[in-house]
């Protein structure tokens, strides 16, 4: 099955201990380019230390520009609306002097309350979403300010990347933050070839581990550049025994334009076919709404999350929600016009209005909000 490796729901922020692990196996990795060192005159080199010095000199250097995020949010069940927290991971971009800009995974913040970033010093710091693309698994954070022992990654280019080249990842599996895994790029996927309901994203495979709590943390080459973001792992058991995907660095910086965070404030589903006729959607298509980012752009429309759970065809699927038809008379029919209703937004002044209908209760309305 394929799952985004997020943290589990019941899991609480922040509970677990900063731990500084490196998941190595240098005896079994190939020497790598540029790192293999020579042997000086009169010393003994031992099999695979240039190797092991090269991996963790990369380790220390990439370090703190990887940070823990934390999330707060509420989910819809059977039972009711329940609050839950996320782990994730992220990596800082960009420093203005003041704000920061870190990237990570869209499922581990989307249409969460709350969001905080832990740098490699144990800071903590408030962030808020910029840019969201569920789509694409990727979202941009603003931080509040950059800690001191913060520092930007430097990204590569992920078109350059080829199967059989090696990878780092550095996140926080299970909450155990600023672990290490490597491995290497066993597959490219083109964008809508591997997921469906990530159609916009370029993704590479890897053999590097992957566990709950890496997502949205940094993939770096062996020159220390970003060029991807953990996603999403496919196993047949949950765990980090199958394979690992990342979304390319490319595709994150081509879809994260800062003020796209209308859609990251929302979690739903997008009804469609039979599904649309079941909830009597007066359209080819809607977008049912689970929850809404409290503060957000869509929080303060009104628009309205759901308050139950219901199982049809074998699917877990929210209800009592409002259901969006269109925004800017744009349709909501398919993750593409998402997409152009996210940069429609995004290309308005801010403060100008917008409007959007849904359906509540049996009834279309007009719900009127202010872009930011």
């Amino acid at each position: 099955m394929s799952t985004p490796v997020h943290e589990p729901r019941v899991h609480p922020g922040g509970a677990v201990k900063k731990v500084h692990a490196v998941i190595l196996a240098a005896a079994m990795l190939p020497a790598v380019g540029q790192a293999v060192e020579a042997q000086a005159p009169g010393r003994t080199q031992v099999p695979g230390q240039s190797q092991s010095q090269s991996l963790d000199d990369l380790f220390t250097r990439v370090s703190p520009t990887v940070v823990v995020v934390r999330a707060k949010g509420r989910d819809v069940g059977a039972e009711g609306i329940t609050h839950f927290n996320e782990t994730g991971s992220g990596v800082l971009i960009s420093n203005d002097g003041v704000h920061g800009r870190v990237m990570t995974a869209a499922h581990v913040v989307n249409g969460m309350d709350e969001i905080t970033v832990e740098g490699i010093g144990g800071e903590v710091v408030g962030a808020t979403i910029i840019s969201a693309n569920a789509a694409a698994d990727v979202s941009l954070l603003q931080l509040e300010r950059v800690t001191k022992a913060m520092r930007v990654a430097r990204t590569g280019d992920s078109d350059t990347m080829r199967v059989g080249q090696q990878v780092m990842i550095v996140g926080a599996p299970y909450g155990l933050a600023y672990s290490m895994s490597v491995g290497w790029i066993s597959a490219r996927w083109p964008p809508n070839t591997i997921f469906p309901d990530m159609p916009l994203a370029e993704f590479l495979q890897t053999t590097a581990t992957i566990n709950t709590g890496n997502s949205g943390g940094p993939v770096f080459n062996m020159a220390g550049e970003v060029i991807g973001i953990v996603s999403q792992n496919i196993s047949k058991s949950g765990g980090s025994e199958g394979l690992g995907f990342i979304v390319t660095i490319k595709s994150a910086q081509n879809l994260l334009v800062p003020r796209k965070v209308f859609w990251g404030a929302l979690q739903g589903v997008l009804l469609t076919g039979r599904l649309a006729t079941v909830f009597n959607v007066p359209a080819p298509a809607g977008f049912l709404v689970k929850t809404v980012a409290q503060g957000s752009m869509a929080w303060n429309t009104g628009l309205q999350g759901s308050d139950g759970i219901v199982t049809i065809g074998g699917k877990e699927v929210p209800v009592g929600g409002d259901i969006i038809l269109s925004v800017e008379d744009i349709p909501v029919v398919s993750e593409e016009n998402i997409e152009k209703i996210r940069n429609t937004l995004a290309a308005v002044t801010p403060g100008a209005p917008f409007k959007m209908n849904v359906l509540r209760a049996g009834k279309v309305i007009e719900l009127t909000g202010t872009s930011q």
